[in-house]
């Protein structure tokens, strides 16, 4: 052998290296798959090739910038292993994978990643023993872009330089080419943004990734100027008068991860979980407006909820997994905090955690907020599990009322927290007493619990309010669904694979309840189902407050599309698609989305 060796050591050269140059990044592909899924149970073998050809041209990048192929395939290995396993947790925590977008979402995510429960399965294991293991076979290899003689050191210098350029442009080339509608068809990708984890499974976790580049930037809407918005709301004038409307106390809830589990299948349970807000979407309850509310996101982004139901933008026109307040939300921007202190209201938003969560520091003022509240504005609140609870919170904003200015309505947008995930830890101030017949779901009957304790003190706000000696709306709503660790033990005993949902289950997982309750006469209304982005002006309309141009164009839209939500539009008539199949009839909308948004002149 050692003679053999010593005769072909160009041939065992040749071998240590290229073999490894090969087959390492291909290994580092499945690997890394392997996280989440079975590449080959998920993904066409083409589409195999598109990503392992991805994972060598990075190979061959880093070859060429740091000289040394035993470190390029290294640096691919650590980095593909930690952010494999960083992917694999921000899946459990919101099922959905990380996206370009998540860059601006991670202060946030670091300020609540101490709240989760981590916990990893067997495979996980596997994957991360089979990464170290690659990582040490990659010390074999030898191949290194340098030489001893001193007139060729600048040469190989420029040689390096040019492959790195070269290779960088292939990758820019490819990444291009995943952009293309004739990829897409060619290659029978799967490119539906609104499902981004079955678009990670469908085309590999790095091409997908690659593919929503693709939406990073905002285009223009087609026919855009600021002439095109001036006869847009032409129509719409500022309505009624100013100095005769109503003007109401509006309190708003956005309660954290909110949702009734009974939209996605039937299931039965020791007690009923929601007695209140079911007997308000029953219409048991007087002078309410009740319904579904279709959000944009799932499992986290909490404030694309926010910025739809303050500004009545949607999400539908903004890339699929951007963060609206940390991308777009630059300058003062018109919403509904802005409207009522125009109108003499004092504005204030409260949220019992930290301030610079997706940036609301920053974002509420340029909204029209008056004041802010975060969880340092909360002297020794009551808890529940960690989370400072909704009673608490509901208790603040009985303060703010009773100390407020006489003859000042009050407009409060109270973003809730108690309900945040996880929910399987185990504290000794949460005692779950909600049980789901046939689950032994420790997650779901935690979560259900939640909702109860919810549910209670909503209707504690509602009673202390009912008695209040001015006219008073509350308005509540879930800001997303829990993510699937939670529901899929409501799919399992409705006998449905969550990975193979239809389309009418996919809409229900993006459904929350939602009400309208006042301490005066209203028309009562059930089954009023909408989206964020219309419910605003609804309350408005409720409240007897006059709309502003923008407010009444949204209010017309709605008569004929109730839900456009980054998901799915659907019409009167109850059919649903997809936003873009009916742009034509939306495209106005966009128009003056966008110049809200990057306008230089105010969209009145």
């Amino acid at each position: 052998m050692k003679k053999f060796m010593e005769k072909h050591t160009k041939l065992i050269w040749c071998l240590r290296n290229f073999i490894p140059m090969l087959l390492f990044p291909v290994a580092n592909f499945y690997l890394f798959e392997w996280y989440t899924h079975n590449p080959w149970e998920t993904m066409k073998v083409p589409i195999q090739f598109l990503n392992i050809y991805c994972f060598e041209l990075l190979m061959a990048m880093f070859l060429f910038i740091f000289g040394r192929l035993k470190w390029s395939l290294r640096l691919q290995s650590i980095f593909f292993m930690i952010v494999g396993l960083a992917n694999y947790y921000v899946i459990s925590f919101r099922s959905a994978p990380i996206m370009p977008w998540d860059i601006y979402s991670i202060g946030t995510a670091m300020s609540v990643a101490g709240d989760f429960k981590y916990t990893i399965e067997k495979q996980t294991v596997f994957v991360l023993v089979g990464f170290v293991l690659l990582i040490i076979a990659e010390s074999v290899v030898n191949l290194e872009l340098k030489t001893s003689n001193a007139s060729w050191k600048k040469r190989l210098w420029a040689v390096r330089i040019a492959g790195a350029a070269v290779f960088i442009m292939l990758f820019s080339s490819f990444t291009h080419m995943l952009h293309l509608d004739s990829t897409i068809r060619k290659y029978g990708m799967y490119d539906k943004l609104f499902t981004p984890t079955v678009m990670s499974k469908r085309d590999g976790t790095a091409v997908a990734f690659l593919m929503e580049l693709k939406y990073v930037s905002v285009d223009k809407p087609d026919h855009y100027s600021a002439a095109a918005v001036t006869q847009i709301l032409e129509p719409y004038g500022t309505e009624g008068n100013a100095d005769t409307h109503s003007t109401p106390n509006i309190i708003v809830i956005m309660n954290e991860a909110f949702s009734d589990p009974a939209v996605l299948g039937s299931f039965e349970t020791n007690e009923d979980y929601m007695p209140f807000v079911h007997s308000i979407m029953s219409g048991a309850v007087d002078n309410t407006i009740s319904g579904y509310l279709n959000v944009s996101v799932l499992g986290g982004n909490t404030a694309n909820t926010e910025f739809e139901f303050l500004t009545g933008n949607t999400m539908a026109f903004l890339p699929q997994g951007s963060v609206a307040y940390q991308q777009y939300l630059k300058k003062e921007t018109p919403s509904l905090a802005s409207h009522l202190r125009e109108l003499g209201y004092e504005t204030v938003a409260t949220h019992p955690y930290n301030s610079t969560g997706w940036d609301r520091n920053k974002v509420y003022p340029l909204l029209g907020f008056d004041e802010m509240y975060f969880i340092k504005d909360y002297k020794n609140p009551e808890r529940v599990r960690k989370y400072v609870s909704d009673k608490a919170c509901y208790d603040k904003i009985i303060h703010m009322y009773e100390s407020k200015p006489e003859n000042t309505p009050l407009f409060v947008f109270n973003v809730t927290m108690q309900n945040h995930s996880s929910y399987t830890d185990d504290f000794d101030n949460f005692h779950p007493d909600i049980k789901v017949s046939g689950s032994k779901s420790k997650s779901l009957n935690n979560y259900l619990s939640l909702m109860k304790i919810s549910d209670e003190s909503i209707r504690y706000l509602t009673d202390y309010f009912s008695d209040a000696g001015e006219d008073t709306i509350i308005v509540f709503f879930g800001d997303h669904q829990p993510t699937n660790s939670v529901v899929s033990n409501v799919w399992k005993l409705n006998g449905k694979d969550g990975n193979e949902l239809s389309d009418e289950d996919e809409a229900n997982r993006y459904k929350v309840p939602y009400f309208i309750w006042c301490n005066f006469d209203i028309e009562k209304r059930t089954d009023a189902d909408t989206s964020t982005n219309f419910l605003a002006a609804e309350v408005l309309e409720t409240a007897g407050i006059p709309l502003n141009a923008y407010e009444q164009y949204l209010d017309k839209l709605s008569e004929n599309y109730p839900v456009v939500t980054s998901i799915r539009a659907e019409n009167a008539g109850g059919k649903s698609t997809d936003v873009k199949n009916v742009m034509g009839e939306l495209n106005n909308y966009a128009i003056l989305q966008y110049h809200c948004l990057f306008g230089k002149t105010a969209l009145n």
